[in-house]
């Protein structure tokens, strides 16, 4: 049986509990930036999602799916037949993809790099018609460091979450947190818990992957914490970002923007790596983490709320960053202030428009912690910023805002949309915008004022109705192709419906 649109909403307001605190810049320490403060060392709750770290119900229903299928791979696994459709090119398991896609992008050169999962990092190189997979056995390092410099023990989890293609050979990865076993803290509270584990609190995070010419791949890893003595509050270190949920490349400020878990984090995008450095600022190729948390209210406890980055938007005149979550969105003013500190006290502590944006209004002021009865959690799933300045923001539960510069939102659309549930999106090259729908029923675009809709009749009954997790423009060359992610769908009978990658080439 399908779930319902109103069980979505409560879904995502599961994902809206963690308890932290600010984390604010205070003094310069000498290495160019500034002594963070801490998150209190409170270990945050689980906040429900699954571990290719989506929100709970990933939009994997049985009885979603349908359609003539083009047989099995003799492991459980459908292999659909793709349509003909015009403008548009379908890749997928016979092609040598992965069964779930989670992710998809392109580098400077042309070639298409997906996020696969479990299964591991796929490329399709400029020209050519099949896949290669890289995996921990090609070099992909989805686990950090100790402080000697050696890795993090085992076991070592895999999954790939998300990629953004970089320079020509190069992609940025993301990883999802190695699930814990029983008995266990999760990856996010690990650190701070009562047994912590470092195949558990050292697994996730992001690498720089970048082709060899022999074929084979370089990894550079971008271990995401804090080390001894550089969180003011916390002296001996933070680990709190294991989900690389999104990520983006801004080549302008040579910045690889990562969102996360439980918050958004920067990195440098020439950074060389180095496994001794233990989470110093000078040293990491990073710097961790930022948050618009809000408080909330939970019984009589009051909490701050932060989880689920999946909107992360450049804006490439200014080179600010829009960062979208759970609860919360904020123009992360990096390029305004030239600073990520100044940025990081403007999002956390300020009290500009965009400091702390409640897309989708709860029922009170922020200032009166709103209970859960009160909230209206954005549930942010994309972000997309477009050449006037205004920005369109995405939502798993409510559709699409349109926001202007200063963080004021001028509309919202859902019921013109296939569905109101967005969990993909992106800005063409033309003004247009694209809005991939988390239950199946395809693409809503935005074009010159209407709504086009790409769904069963573009993609078939069976395609169709299978969650689109990512979308994704690539300029490399002429004219620019629209990638689109089509995530596997277990189907009522328990079969699993392998994804696809769309590439549309048509106007």
């Amino acid at each position: 049986m399908k779930r319902t649109f109103w069980a979505a909403v409560a879904l995502s307001a599961a994902l809206a509990l963690v308890r932290c605190e600010p984390t604010l810049p205070t003094s310069n320490n000498g290495d160019g930036g500034a002594t963070p403060t801490g998150d209190g060392g409170s270990p945050g709750t689980d906040s429900g999602s699954p571990d290719d770290g989506g929100p709970p119900d990933s939009g994997n229903d049985p009885g979603d799916g349908g359609g003539t299928d083009g047989g099995s791979d003799g492991g459980g696994v459908v292999i659909l037949t793709f349509p003909n459709a015009d403008g548009w090119t379908f890749y997928g398991k016979a092609e040598g993809g992965p069964t779930d896609v989670l992710g998809v992008t392109a580098d400077e050169g042309g070639n298409i790099w997906v996020a696969g999962g479990e299964e591991g990092l796929f490329l399709l190189r400029k020209g050519a018609s099949t896949f290669e997979r890289f995996t921990m056995d090609d070099g992909l390092h989805p686990y950090g460091y100790m402080p000697d410099g050696s890795d993090a023990p085992g076991p070592h989890y895999l999954k790939v979450l998300s990629v953004a293609g970089g320079p020509a050979g190069t992609v940025f990865v993301g990883y999802a947190g190695r699930p814990p076993p029983p008995g266990k803290v999760d990856c996010e509270s690990n650190w701070d818990g009562p047994d912590p584990d470092p195949s558990i609190y050292k697994s996730g995070d992001a690498d720089k992957v970048t082709l060899k010419p022999d074929g084979g791949i370089n990894v550079v890893h971008y271990d995401i914490f804090s080390g001894p003595n550089v969180v003011r509050d916390e002296p001996r270190g933070r680990e709190k970002v294991c989900d690389i949920l999104r990520i983006a490349y801004d080549k302008g400020t040579q910045s690889v923007w990562f969102g996360g878990n439980h918050g958004f984090a920067w990195g440098r995008a020439g950074f060389t790596g180095n496994p001794r450095c233990n989470g110093q600022l000078g040293c990491a190729g990073l710097f961790e983490h930022v948050h618009p948390a809000v408080c909330g209210t939970v019984g009589s406890e009051l909490v701050l709320l932060t989880d689920s980055y999946y909107g992360v938007g450049v804006d490439r005149a200014t080179g600010d960053v829009w960062f979208g979550g759970a609860n919360r969105a904020t123009r992360f003013k990096f390029g305004t202030y030239g600073d990520y500190w100044a940025a990081q006290v403007d999002t956390e502590a300020g009290h500009s428009s965009t400091s702390r944006i409640d897309v989708w209004p709860d029922a009170v002021p922020e200032d009166q912690c709103p209970t859960p009865a009160q909230r209206k959690d954005d549930a942010i799933s994309g972000i997309a910023v477009m050449g006037d300045g205004s920005v369109w923001v995405s939502s798993f539960a409510w559709g699409l805002a349109h926001l202007d510069g200063e963080g004021h939102v001028l509309g919202y659309r859902s019921g013109d949309l296939i569905a109101p549930h967005v969990s993909a999106l992106a800005a063409d090259t033309d003004g247009s915008l694209w809005a991939g729908h988390r239950w199946g029923g395809g693409i809503s675009r935005l074009q010159g004022g209407a709504v086009l809709q790409y769904g069963e009749a573009t993609f078939g009954t069976a395609l169709a109705a299978h969650p689109i997790w990512d979308i994704q423009i690539d300029r490399s060359g002429s004219p620019r192709r629209v990638l689109v992610a089509f995530r596997s769908l277990e189907r009522s009978d328990g079969a699993i419906e392998a994804g696809a990658i769309g590439v549309f080439a048509g106007n």
